[in-house]
Order: C-alpha cells, then sequence, then structure tokens
C-alpha cells in the first residue's frame, strides 16, 4: 500500500495535480487519496482501475495539441469502466465518443438499422425517476445495437416495498446483466451502484449532479450543424454558448457546462437569481441575471424548461413573469448573433422559456436533431463500456 500512495504522490508531482483532485479524476472521489492514507482497503479492480487511470493521463499529455483526432490506442482512448459523468472525462475522451457516435447517427439514418454488436447481451435501464426521452432513446439505442434491454421502473421497484438501493444494486448484480443504465433523483445514487456491480454503468442523470449523455449528445448535434454552416473543427474553440434556465436544479446544465468548456466554448449562464446555484464562477460559467445582456453577440442559446418538480417553495413569482424576464422571443434573439443555433434538451414548456416561433425555426433551430443524436451517442456509450468484456482488441 506505502508503494501505491509513493507511486500517486509522484503522479500528481509530475502532473501538476492535487491529490483531492486525482481522487476526482481517478475515481470520482475526491477525499480518495487522504482515505487510502488513513487505510482504507482497496480491491483488486480498484487497483487496476487506478493503474490504468494514470497511463492513460500521461498517454493523452503526450498527444499532439495540434492534432485533436488522434486518440490513444484501445482502452486508453477510454479507460472507465462506465460513464458517471463529464468531469471526470479528458479532452480526448469527450471527442472520442463523439467520433465514435457518428458511425451510429450514419446506421440510423438507413432503412435497416439493426447491428448485432450487442447480441446475446442484457442491458437493464433502470430508472428511478420518470423519464420519457431518455429511456427510450436508452432502449432503442440497446435494441439497434441487438442486446436484450429490459426497463425497471421506480413503480415497479421493490424500493417501494422498503428496499435499499445498495441492496437492489446487488440483486441487479446477481442477474449478470452485461450494462445497466441508472437514473435516479439523488445525487450520487449512480456511483453507489456503480461501487456495487459488476458490470459497466451509465449515468442517465442522478439528482441535481449530472447527466453525461445528455450534455455529449448535445455536443454532437452542435457540432455537426456547426459542420454543415463549413465550420470542420473537432471542438468548440471560442464559441460563446449562453444556457439559459432553471440553472439551479438542473444537472443538464451543469454537466453541459463541464462538456461545453472542455471543448473550448466560452459559456455564460443566465437565470434569476433565486435559481443561479452560488458559486457557479467555479465552473467557469460566467454569470448573468440579465437575459439581453447574456446573450449579446452569443453564437449558441441553450434554453431549459422550470424544474417546478425539484422546487420546494416559490422561485419565481409566476410563469408569465418569467417568460417576460427570461424567455427566448422572437424579438429577444435578436441581441444575439445573427445566425445563433437555438437548443433545447426537452421537454419544452412553449410559451414559458420558450416561444413557438424561435423553437421552430428551420435555419436556426437544432432542437429535433438534439434528440436525433441522443440515440446515437447513448449508442456509442454502450458500445465503448462493454468492449472489455466483448474482448476487443486493445481493450481489457
Amino acid at each position: 500500500m506505502h508503494d501505491l500512495i509513493s507511486e500517486i504522490e509522484q503522479f500528481c508531482l509530475r502532473n501538476g495535480i492535487s491529490e483531492t483532485r486525482f481522487g476526482e479524476l481517478a475515481m470520482n472521489d475526491k477525499p480518495f487519496v487522504s482515505q487510502l492514507k488513513s487505510g482504507r482497503d482497496l480491491r483488486g479492480s480498484t487497483l487496476r482501475k487506478l493503474k490504468k487511470f494514470m497511463v492513460s493521463f500521461e498517454a493523452k499529455e503526450t498527444l499532439s495539441a495540434s492534432d485533436v483526432s488522434t486518440f490513444p490506442q484501445g482502452d486508453l482512448a477510454f479507460p472507465h469502466h462506465g460513464l458517471l459523468g463529464i468531469a471526470h472525462l479528458q479532452k480526448h475522451e469527450i471527442l472520442f465518443i463523439l467520433d465514435q457516435a457518428q458511425q451510429w447517427v450514419e446506421l440510423n439514418r438507413q432503412s435497416s438499422k439493426h447491428s448485432d454488436l450487442l447480441s446475446g447481451h442484457t442491458v437493464i435501464n433502470a430508472f428511478f425517476e420518470n423519464s420519457t426521452r431518455t429511456l427510450l432513446s436508452f432502449e432503442i439505442a440497446g435494441k439497434r445495437l441487438g442486446a436484450d434491454v429490459v426497463n425497471m421502473h421506480a413503480a415497479q421497484s421493490s424500493i417501494k416495498k422498503g428496499e435499499t438501493l445498495i441492496d437492489t444494486a446487488i440483486t441487479l448484480n446477481a442477474m449478470r446483466p452485461d450494462a445497466i443504465v441508472i437514473r435516479h433523483a439523488s445525487s450520487g445514487a449512480t456511483q453507489l451502484i456503480a461501487d456495487k456491480v459488476d458490470c459497466p454503468v451509465i449515468n442517465a442523470g442522478d439528482g441535481q449532479h449530472e447527466h453525461p449523455t445528455q450534455a455529449l449528445l448535445d455536443a454532437l448535434a452542435l457540432r455537426n450543424a456547426l459542420r454543415k454552416r463549413g465550420d470542420k473543427s473537432q471542438d468548440f474553440n471560442g464559441l460563446r454558448v449562453t444556457i439559459c434556465g432553471d440553472i439551479l436544479h438542473s444537472r443538464v446544465a451543469r454537466s453541459n457546462i463541464l462538456c461545453l468548456q472542455a471543448l473550448g466554448a466560452i459559456v455564460r449562464v443566465c437565470a434569476p437569481p433565486a435559481l443561479m446555484p452560488s458559486g457557479i464562477e467555479a465552473l467557469g460559467a460566467e454569470p448573468f441575471f440579465d437575459f439581453d445582456k447574456a446573450l449579446q453577440s452569443t453564437d449558441v442559446i441553450m434554453m431549459l424548461r422550470l424544474q417546478n418538480e425539484r422546487m420546494e417553495g416559490q422561485f419565481i413569482p409566476s410563469a408569465r413573469e418569467y417568460h417576460y424576464m427570461y424567455g427566448l422571443t422572437e424579438s429577444r434573439l435578436k441581441e444575439a448573433a445573427v445566425d445563433a443555433l437555438i437548443m433545447h434538451p426537452g421537454p419544452m414548456n412553449r410559451g414559458v422559456e420558450i416561444d413557438s416561433e424561435v423553437a421552430d425555426m428551420l435555419d436556426r433551430s437544432i432542437i429535433t436533431n438534439q434528440v436525433e443524436m441522443g440515440v446515437a451517442i447513448r449508442m456509442a456509450c454502450l458500445d465503448i463500456v462493454t468492449r472489455s468484456f466483448r474482448k476487443v482488441d486493445g481493450w481489457f
């Protein structure tokens, strides 16, 4: 154990990161190293994960900054057991997922949309929170890859009978699935389940924490829209993006801020004071309370709905006043760049955060493209996280 701690300390020194940052990147657990020094036990799988992370991180540092399309070989391109968030991903890992998803975009536009890639494998979609788009998207993704897909809804789970989340995870693991997709109302629930199961876990949204596949599909939709306009860049260097809406309760906002900034975008966030989280600047986003000012010269506008189901108390005076101050209308859109793109992760509340005339603009709205990219991104994620046990060359 002393040798491992010494190796981690040397790794942190070489790469200029703190031990807290190491724990966050390697294990999605900030106090991991301090706990290790206090005598925390390690499983063999955790040790292998640590070793793989350190090799991958330093391999990434050797990549040419001028050639972002170059990825490490095999599982060094994505050395994670599952996908629990954007925060611990490197830029090249995000780009790798986007590039892998592009092939599924093409497949999904063909008359025959089936692949046998996951034939004989089982994917469980365990949704402890209501969902339409995300659940349907993951189900279609799994089935198009040939997997046996099982959907488990909160109303049908034994948690309603008093079973703990950990016991549910142990039960699911005993059924030997090949991947589990989790949505839960509590932040950190996906990490808790991932620690108790052997197969890869994909986070389909956990509380107010993260929604990584939504951020990835938004990035893919945006990149494809920019390419249609002649911009062939892999990333979003210098692109100005304004995210407006219920930032406080939005896991989509958090994941998008992290993803967009990792790809070089300049991110602004706008919300009423009551719906703006304190310390949002720590994520690198610039906060605004005046929507018109936030829109000035912006290239992309992402609107978010009011998450009334997460609100306890009165956060806004009324929907009508909110629309007046923060709704995206045709007249307000003129504050943005003349060709600014319009995004929304859905579901939309037309007439509240966005007017129909804006949402349906054929030349500027990419909202339906976001839905299309969702299936492709989730196919890519299921493919990538299962490569190890499928023994794809270079993936161990």
